[in-house]
Parts: structure tokens; sequence; C-alpha cells
């Protein structure tokens, strides 16, 4: 995401060369023009954004940094107009939140990715599948809520709005912290669709209702969203499949045109990948400065301060095994898609489109490991020293591996124990980024 949008600011940027170049000023501003259109911004955003761009280089003084400010301002300005992100919770619980869009549009994927961001932040979450339409759709929200170990509401041979009902009962008398319907979707806006949202929304009284819009529809998803706004009211809005879409100038569109906060992303097909909209952050990855808070929080979420020092420690000894590895690519798994990770550190976020289709479940590489330290024994994980040739014969032959799959292996992992080792020490980490820097100059 934000691929396309990411380079063209780079390029108009690169039109200023010298300071107080008038000329230089308006060649880069056409260029954002063209980019910025090209990329699914409205065109009355468009105007705006070069507008407030000129009016506040000029008040700096034509420059580079003046130019880059003025950017990021104006960008600012837009995307923080519309007020709350991320997700807020009713005073009273169950908070209820109704999910709506269009057929298609990931609505229900992205219930279960915001169920599941829940879940990580110590919530107590009822999923309700309200979709009685599309086949399979019932079906498809159990599955994903066991998948992610959270409740799930469904009734059969009865209406959307009587499966609503009951399942606030359910919501309340279970004490659930957060209530979040699925509804049905249609493939285009009609009146039956509205009346139905409307009846469920009328009975539920909802604290939140979102909108989930492809990110992908361009124009036509931003006036299903209006019409959806008109008719029934929405609180904010969940842009789904961001990962693919490389230029990212819907999210520019949404907030000038609707004026309805976006809340989150869906930024990759795991469950994981969903990220609080939060304009600083996203203006950040657009400048190319990746978004290590928001990796942090979403690291936080999966590994406990006393599992982390204890972590640290082993590494910092050169103590780190087998049991250890398998531990964190559990760990890895569940911040979501490595494109979405890579997407978030600084200088890196040109290799997440590269990245896009790895999947550590179906890695060949890591299954192999997996087969490997499988045939091992509890003393063999914890201890690599205990590997011998004998001991690596055996392990061989119990995972299907051949003995030089089993050498290559083990000492790819004493090369990266020693390499984690050596960047935990002090300026390690600083030599690191020297070494990419170098390497970054090199692919030039």
């Amino acid at each position: 995401m934000f691929d396309t949008l990411s380079e063209s600011f780079k390029t108009a940027l690169n039109k200023i060369r010298f300071n107080d170049d008038e000329k230089a000023l308006t060649k880069a501003l056409e260029e954002l023009k063209k980019s910025l259109l090209k990329n699914d911004v409205y065109h009355k955003a468009t105007k705006d954004l070069l507008k407030n761009i000129e009016t506040q280089t000029k008040q700096a003084g034509i420059g580079k940094q003046n130019f880059l400010n003025a950017l990021q301002n104006a960008l600012a300005q837009i995307l923080e107009s519309n007020g709350n992100y991320g997700f807020n919770y009713s005073n009273k619980p169950p908070t209820i939140v109704l999910m709506t869009g269009l057929q298609g549009s990931g609505k229900t994927t992205t219930s279960a990715k915001l169920a599941n961001y829940l879940k990580t932040r110590n919530k107590k979450v009822l999923l309700v599948a309200c979709d009685l339409v599309r086949l399979a759709a019932v079906e498809q929200l159990k599955q994903l809520a066991s998948q992610i170990e959270v409740d799930v509401f469904y009734l059969e041979n009865t209406s959307a709005l009587e499966v609503a009902k009951a399942a606030r009962e359910k919501a309340i008398a279970g004490q659930y912290d957060v209530m979040i319907v699925d509804s049905a979707g249609r493939l285009a806006i009609d009146e039956e669709l509205m009346d139905e949202l409307k009846s469920i929304k009328t009975t539920l009284e909802p604290y939140e209702t979102f909108y989930v819009a492809d990110s992908l529809s361009g124009q036509d998803g931003i006036r299903s969203a209006d019409t959806f706004n008109q008719k029934i009211g929405i609180t904010g809005v969940i842009l789904s499949k961001f990962d693919s879409d490389t230029k990212g100038g819907i999210a520019l569109s949404i907030a000038y045109q609707l004026g309805i906060p976006l809340r989150f992303i869906g930024n990759g097909e795991k469950i994981p990948d969903l990220d609080v909209f939060m304009p600083d952050r996203i203006i950040s990855r657009l400048m190319g400065a990746g978004d290590i808070a928001s990796l942090a929080e979403k690291t936080a979420t999966i590994l406990d301060e006393q599992e982390a020092k204890i972590l640290s420690k082993k590494i910092k000894k050169g103590q780190f095994t087998f049991t250890d590895f398998l531990a964190q690519i559990e760990n890895i798994k569940k911040l979501g898609s490595m494109s979405s990770i890579v997407s978030m550190i600084p200088g890196l976020g040109n290799m997440a489109g590269a990245l896009k289709n790895v999947d550590l479940d179906n890695s060949g590489e890591i299954k192999r490991i997996k087969a490997m330290v499988n045939s091992m024994t509890p003393k063999e994980r914890d201890n690599p020293d205990l590997l011998n040739g004998s001991r690596r014969k055996r392990i061989a032959l119990g995972s299907g591996l051949e003995v030089s799959d089993i050498n290559r292996i083990i000492k790819q992992f004493d090369n990266a124990a020693k390499m984690a080792k050596k960047l935990s020490s002090k300026g390690g980490m600083q030599d690191l980024m020297s070494m990419m820097g170098q390497m970054k100059g090199k692919i030039r």
C-alpha cells in the first residue's frame, strides 16, 4: 500500500534542487497533481492539497525541506479532520458494533479481524451471524471465530432481526465487552437491504456502525459509503484489502469527501492484518519512514514483558534454542503477513510488495525446520551443541530429510544466533544500519 503514492512524493520533491526557485516549485506541484489524480485522489482534494502546499512552502521559503514539511502538514489537515480513530467503547457494555457494506467488500473477514484485535486487548467478544443472504456466510463466520477462539452466535430458520435480538440478550447475560454484528451485504444497494439494516440498527441501537469499503473500489466505493451514511448513518469506515491497493489514494479521498473518520485499515489476508488508522502514522508510511509505533504495539500484544526479557538475555548470551525459534515463529505469525510487518520498518516499505505472498504456514523451509525439530529430543532442542553425527543421522531419518539438509539448517541457525548476539551488543544495531545503507547504495 502507498507504494506508488510514496514514489510520487519523492519524484515531486526531487524537482526542487535549489532554494527560492519558483519554477522548480511549479514543476513539483504539477508532478504532484498528476500523481495524486492518477492514484485515485479526489480532484477537489487534490486542488486543496496543492494550494495548501504552495502557500505553506512560499511562506517558509522555497526549498526541499520546507516543501516536505508543507506536504506533511497538508496531508495531516485532510486526514486529521475527522476526529476518532481506532475503537471506542460505550460506557455500558456490551459495546455493540454493526458492520455494514456491499457484498465482496470483505465484511465478514473484517468482522473477525476486529474481534481478534479486541481479543488481543483482553476483551470478551461475541461475533453475531446476521448475514442470512449470502450462501455459507454463517459457516464462514463460524470457522473464523473458531480460528481466533472467539464465541459466535447464530440461529437457523429465522430472520436477521431475531438473531440480533437474541444475540444482544446473550451478550448482556454473558457479560461480553463487545458484540460485533456481521450484517448482510448486496452486490448493489437496494431498499430491501437498507430496510433490514434500519430495523437492526433501530432495535440494537449500536454504539458504532462501521462501513467496510473495498480499497480497490475507488470512487464507486466512496459513493456507496456516502449512500449508506445518508440512509443508515455511519460512525466510521474500515478500508479492506488495502495491501492490494498500491495507489493508496482512496484513504485521502474518503477523509476529504465523506467527513467520516477512517478507523482501521486491513492490510493483508491474515487475521492479525488490521491496523488502527492513525493519521500521523499513515503519513509516516507515505513518506517512507515506516511505522515503528504500530509495530511495537502489535508486538506488545503477543509478547509479554517478562517473556521479552528472558528472550533478550538468551540472545545476549548466545543461548537461543530451537525451542525458542519455533515459539518466535508462532509469535511472528500472530503479527500478521510478512508484507504488513515489513511495511512498518523504516526504509523497507518498498520490499513489502515482494513479500506479499510469503506465508510462514506454507513455507517449505519452515516446514523442514519444524520436521527436524520435532524429530529431536527435548534436550537436543534446548542444547544444539549435542547434535553430533549419529544424532543428526537419526534426526534425518525421523524427519524424512537428508543429513545434508540437517547440517545446512543447523549451520544457518548457528550463524543466525551469532548475528543476533552481535546485534544485541552495544553498537550492534548501528553496525547493522550502516551495513544496510552500504547495501542500498550498491543496489542503486
